[in-house]
């Protein structure tokens, strides 16, 4: 008898545990993005930049290098939180004798709430539900770790989040950190029957870096990155009434660092190619999905293009994002969601790569449902 009873607890214990499981895939239901208003042209930087420093005339052979540098990028505006007025204030922000952080982490405990709000805002409104029904929050940034409690716990408040909301906070990830925040919520959604989960991504990567110029990689940087904010609602089962369908859904997931000194194409994609990280037997031509790749830089994407073998065309979205809005490190992903969403490309399955230091390559499959 005892062992009878054993095995009816056991198989009672099953039933509960498969009750708790979402009865489908992971799925995207609402986008929203956010930039700050300060939008400079790609022709306009060069003295955007020297101005505020106020020292052309001692740099006029970076200030040509700048001006070329910026002309190569492919992209044509980008948006910074920070204004003249701002930097001028904090004259400790271009003196790289001076400590800066404090005050530049000051500052974005500020903005990431605010572009990562407006952002929420209009997913949770595109989701179609009231904010009170999000079961969890994931917020990804690098800008904002110097404050407890920390973005996820003041965020929730702002939009008015249910006390009882499951807050997840990811710190570090750089430009994989909403491929990364997607990844966490796939896993979440699937194992809790009925979980809406709000994912936040925001950074202000040229308030973080920005400084007055003195070498190179100063100039590569202030000519390629730019703030913003993206946000999704993802589901794990069936919509409910009222609430949108599906746009995309996150069919499998994976994370890997590439081995040091097997890096292909400087962007560490040899095992995505070689070696099945995803479904290699299967896949025959690469060209037969639709792409979502981090817009990291014209020469990154030029470089994914090549090492798959992908035809022209394929990262359209990618290079639209990196024009319209440079490489703004983790949200640029959702960015790319959303013109792909708005593109209607054609292609039923594709894959959204992340690329991040290290090197880390996250790597998600996704379905595009035709719900646009």
């Amino acid at each position: 008898m005892p062992g009878r009873a054993t095995r009816c607890s056991s198989l009672a214990f099953r039933k509960v545990r498969q009750a708790q499981h979402a009865n489908g895939l992971a799925s995207v239901l609402s986008i929203g993005t956010s930039v700050p208003p300060n939008c400079v042209l790609r022709d306009q930087y060069t003295d955007y930049y020297f101005g505020i420093i106020s020292q052309s005339h001692h740099h006029v052979g970076l200030k040509k290098k700048l001006h070329k540098l910026c002309q190569k990028t492919g992209i044509k505006k980008r948006y910074f939180y920070h204004t003249e007025e701002m930097l001028r204030g904090h004259p400790e922000f271009l003196n790289r004798a001076s400590p800066s952080l404090d005050a530049r982490m000051d500052v974005m405990a500020t903005a990431v709430l605010e572009l990562a709000s407006v952002a929420a805002a209009k997913a949770i409104a595109d989701w179609g539900r009231p904010a009170a029904e999000i079961t969890h929050l994931i917020v990804s940034t690098y800008s904002s770790g110097g404050h407890m409690p920390g973005a996820d716990f003041r965020l929730a408040s702002l939009l008015g989040l249910p006390p009882s909301v499951q807050r997840t906070m990811l710190y570090m990830h750089g430009c994989t950190s909403s491929s990364a925040a997607l990844r966490a919520a796939k896993d979440i959604t699937e194992n809790n029957s009925g979980a809406r989960i709000l994912v936040a991504s925001a950074d202000l990567i040229t308030l973080m870096l920005f400084r007055a110029p003195d070498d190179n990689d100063t100039l590569m940087m202030q000519s390629m990155f730019s703030d913003g904010a993206g946000a999704v609602v993802v589901v794990g089962a069936d919509p409910v009434a009222g609430e949108a369908q599906a746009k995309f859904e996150l069919v499998s997931a994976s994370q890997v660092m590439a081995p040091a000194g097997k890096l292909e194409g400087g962007v560490g994609l040899g095992q995505l190619r070689h070696s099945g990280l995803l479904f290699h037997p299967t896949i025959s031509d690469w060209n037969d999905f639709f792409w979502a790749v981090h817009p990291g830089g014209r020469a990154m994407l030029d470089s994914v293009e090549e090492t798959l073998e992908l035809s022209p065309g394929k990262l359209t979205a990618s290079r639209r994002v990196l024009a319209e809005y440079g490489n703004m490190s983790g949200p640029s992903l959702i960015f790319v969601l959303q013109d792909l969403q708005s593109s209607k490309n054609g292609r039923e399955m594709g894959v959204m790569l992340g690329l991040g230091p290290g090197l880390d390559v996250e790597i998600m499959v996704l379905r595009a449902t035709g719900n646009y």
